[in-house]
């Protein structure tokens, strides 16, 4: 804040403020400047707790497979893909949750507090989803052999968290494949998941407009999600 000089005050005076228009000038600003600085401490907090998860998670995974991919590779795909998260949620993802939230109330008077906060959690796990299948990833097919077969090449990708979980239960399936996941395909495949995931989840019979807001929202978060790890990978 600037300290007012004599000159100042003589200003003030003659242009007959009040003490609350006084008020009004010099706190306002302050007020503004603190909400950025904690939305900016919000942000940098996800990033810091995002940031930790992921390589913490990662690297349990590549240490339980005993992976050669380098330490510092890691650190550097991890900050880029949360930073590129973090980025996308703060000016995409959460305005249009916002908007979702504030519709649904408006328009439909339902409180779609829960939906919402599934939303999110889909949308920061499928920035991930499409490297988490790398457990079971084979780099060379023979040329004899066949790749595995469709809804097990799938299942992997949409079932990475059980798949996790029973590596960590030191049970391994035999399936190896050479697909990378790192495509449209697996995106729209995906997409068809999340759709019956969210009319499993949260719509009822009959079917209502705001059902299907509440399986497109889904959709929506998972999609983003899912693009803004192809885009950082340079696929699209």
């Amino acid at each position: 804040m600037r300290i007012l000089s004599r000159s100042d005050f003589r200003r003030v005076k003659e242009s007959n403020f009040t003490e609350c228009d006084i008020c009004q000038v010099t706190v306002a600003p302050k007020s503004r400047l603190g909400f950025f600085a904690r939305v900016r401490d919000f942000l940098k907090g996800l990033y810091e707790a995002l940031y930790g998860f992921v390589l913490h998670t990662f690297r349990s995974i590549n240490l339980r497979i005993k992976s050669k991919f380098p330490l510092y590779r890691m650190h550097e795909e991890t900050a880029e893909h949360v930073r590129h998260a973090v980025q996308v949620f703060a000016w995409l993802v959460l305005p249009l949750s916002l908007a979702y939230l504030l519709g649904l109330q408006f328009f439909f008077g339902q409180s779609v507090w829960g939906s919402m906060l599934w939303g999110l959690a889909v949308y920061f796990y499928s920035n991930f989803l499409p490297d988490l299948p790398s457990i079971y990833r084979k780099q060379n097919l023979d040329a004899e052999a066949t790749d595995l077969s469709w809804y097990k090449k799938y299942a992997l990708l949409l079932f990475a968290p059980v798949l996790v979980w029973l590596l960590f239960s030191d049970v391994r399936l035999n399936w190896k494949t050479v697909e990378t996941y790192h495509n449209f395909k697996s995106l729209a495949v995906y997409g068809a998941f999340l759709c019956v995931v969210g009319f499993l989840g949260f719509a009822g019979l009959p079917l209502s407009f705001a059902d299907l807001l509440k399986v497109f929202f889904l959709l929506c978060c998972g999609a983003i999600g899912f693009l803004t790890h192809l885009r950082v990978d340079e696929i699209w």
